[in-house]
C-alpha cells in the first residue's frame, strides 16, 4: 500500500528532502506532495543581491530545478499553494490555491515542514506586516518573487537614491547590488557597527572599508519611520536623529524562523523560534513529522547549545538527511560551526565558530588574539592585506572561533578553521597543520598559521 509524503515548502530542504525520498522510494510505494506558496521551486535564494546587483544574467540561472522538472520526477508539486494549517493528529493539512482561493484537506503518513524564514521587518510607521502592504519603493528580499519585484521597481524608478535598512550579510550584500546599479546607497544600522556576526573591532574594518567604496554606513541608527510622498512611494527613511532620501529601500534586517504554522498546531519552538528537532531531522516528540532549512534551530559544535543558522548549506544538507529517512535509510544532522562567507565589492567578510559575545554567554573563559597579514608571499604581485582574529579557549587552548576581513584570498581561508572546530583542535595543533604553501597563494606562514601561533602564545601567557 502507498503511503504519502507531504512536503511544505518548494526551496532547498524540502525539494531536497523530496528529491531523497523519491531516489529511494518508487513511485508506487511513495506518493509525494509538495506545497510552495511562490512561483518557483529549488532556487538559491543567496544568489538574488547577485542577480539585482548584474553579476548574474537573468532570474533563470537562480533555478536549479524548476516546478515541471519535479513534477516530471514523480513529485506532485502544486505552486501559488499556501498551507494555512497543519493538524497533526489528523494527519492533515489545510491548503489554499492563492489563484483560485480554494481550500482542501490533504491527508498524510509522513510530513516535512520546510516553511523557511520571512524577514524581519521594522514596526515602525509606514512599513505594514504584510509584503504587499508597504509603500511602492519598499523592498524585503527573501525570494524570487522578491527580486524581480525589486527589479521592477528600479526600472521605474526616475531617481538614484537608495537606503538599505540594516547592516548583515543580506542588508551589505544589497548595498553592493544597488552601488553596481549606480545608486548612492546608505546602509542605516541598528548597531554601532556592520556585520553583528563579527566582533565589534573586525565589524569596524568593514564599515572602514565600505566608506571608502562609496557607501554611506550610519551606525546607531533605529529606524523610526518610512516617509512616502506623492502617489504613496516612499521618498526617505527617518531615524530618531536625522531623514535620509530615498528612491528605493531595501530592508535588510535579517530574517526570523517561518514558524507560525508549526507554533499553532503545538510543535516545539526553540529560544530563537525555530523549530526543534532531533539528530535525524525529525520534529522532537513526533513520530512522522520531519523539519528542515531555515525555520529550524540546530546545533551549535562549539558551544554545545540550539541556535538559529538559515543558510543554504544546511538547509540542503538537511534535506538530504530526511529524505534518507523519509525513504527508509537512516542519516543523520550533527550540527554546526556557524560558518558564514560574504562580499561587498572587493571586500570579503568571513566567521566561523563563536565572538566574544557568544563565548561569554556560555560561560567560557578565552583569549583573542589579532594579526595582520596578506593574501600571498608580500613580494607577490597582487598580495592583499587581510586580518585575522581567533578566539581560544584559555586553559585548554581549544580553538573557538575564527573572523576574518580583507581582500582576495581572505573569505575561504575560513573553512581551515572551520574543520579545526569541527575536530575540536587546540590553536596549537592548528598551528602545526601542513598547508599548502607557495607565493601566489600565501605567505610562508599562511594567516590563519600565524593567529594561531599568537592565540598559543597568548594562552600560555595566560596560564
Amino acid at each position: 500500500m502507498s503511503e504519502r509524503l507531504v512536503v511544505i515548502g518548494g526551496d532547498a530542504a524540502g525539494m531536497s528532502a523530496a528529491s531523497q525520498a523519491r531516489r529511494l522510494k518508487g513511485r508506487q510505494e511513495l506518493e509525494i506532495v509538495a506545497f510552495e506558496r511562490g512561483h518557483f521551486s529549488s532556487y538559491s535564494a543567496c544568489g538574488i543581491p547577485y542577480w539585482v546587483g548584474g553579476d548574474v544574467a537573468s532570474r533563470g540561472e537562480l533555478i536549479a530545478r524548476s516546478p515541471e522538472e519535479h513534477r516530471a520526477r514523480g513529485i506532485g508539486l502544486r505552486t501559488r499553494t499556501e498551507v494555512t494549517e497543519i493538524d497533526v493528529p489528523g494527519q492533515r493539512v489545510l491548503a489554499r490555491d492563492l489563484e483560485a482561493g480554494t481550500e482542501t484537506w490533504t491527508g498524510f503518513d509522513k510530513l516535512v515542514i520546510a516553511t523557511g524564514a520571512r524577514p524581519r521587518r521594522p514596526e515602525v510607521p509606514g512599513i505594514d506586516a504584510p509584503p504587499e502592504g508597504a509603500p511602492p519603493g519598499v523592498h524585503g528580499v527573501q525570494t524570487l518573487d522578491d527580486g524581480q519585484a525589486l527589479l521592477d521597481s528600479l526600472a521605474g524608478t526616475e531617481g538614484r537614491r537608495a537606503v538599505v535598512v540594516g547592516a548583515g550579510y543580506i542588508g551589505v550584500e544589497m548595498a553592493e547590488a544597488l552601488l553596481n546599479r549606480g545608486y548612492a546607497v546608505t546602509v542605516l544600522n541598528r548597531g554601532e557597527q556592520p556585520m553583528a556576526t563579527l566582533d565589534p573591532d573586525m565589524g569596524r574594518l568593514v564599515h572602514r572599508a565600505m566608506d571608502g567604496l562609496g557607501i554611506r554606513t550610519v551606525g546607531s541608527a533605529a529606524v523610526t519611520k518610512i516617509l512616502t510622498g506623492a502617489g504613496g512611494r516612499v521618498r526617505a527613511v527617518a531615524t530618531d536623529a536625522d531623514e535620509y532620501p530615498a528612491d528605493v529601500v531595501v530592508l535588510g534586517t535579517g530574517v526570523v524562523p517561518e514558524t507560525s504554522l508549526a507554533r499553532a498546531a503545538g510543535l516545539p519552538l526553540g529560544a530563537h523560534g525555530g523549530l526543534l528537532t532531533d539528530p535525524a531531522m525529525r520534529v522532537r516528540g513526533q513520530e512522522n513529522v520531519w523539519a528542515g532549512g531555515d525555520c529550524v534551530e540546530v546545533l551549535d559544535l562549539v558551544s554545545g547549545r540550539e541556535r538559529y543558522v538559515p543558510l543554504g548549506t544546511h538547509a540542503n544538507k538537511q534535506g538530504q538527511v530526511i529524505g534518507a529517512n523519509v525513504g527508509g535509510d537512516y542519516a543523520t544532522f550533527p550540527g554546526v560551526v556557524g560558518t558564514a562567507v560574504s562580499k561587498v565589492c572587493d571586500l570579503e567578510i568571513a566567521r566561523t565558530g563563536l565572538r566574544e559575545k557568544d563565548a561569554r554567554e556560555v560561560g567560557l573563559r578565552f583569549v583573542t588574539v589579532t594579526v595582520e597579514s596578506t593574501s600571498r608571499a608580500g613580494y607577490y604581485p597582487g598580495a592583499a592585506p587581510m586580518t585575522v582574529k581567533m578566539l581560544a579557549e584559555r586553559r585548554t587552548g581549544r580553538l573557538l572561533g575564527v573572523q576574518i576581513v580583507g581582500r582576495e584570498g581572505a573569505a575561504k581561508r575560513v573553512d581551515v578553521a572551520a574543520v579545526a572546530l569541527t575536530a575540536r583542535m587546540t590553536v596549537e595543533q592548528v598551528a602545526a597543520l601542513d598547508l599548502g604553501y607557495a607565493p601566489p597563494f600565501s605567505p610562508v606562514w599562511d594567516p590563519v598559521l600565524i593567529a594561531a601561533r599568537k592565540a598559543v602564545a597568548a594562552v600560555r601567557a595566560a596560564g
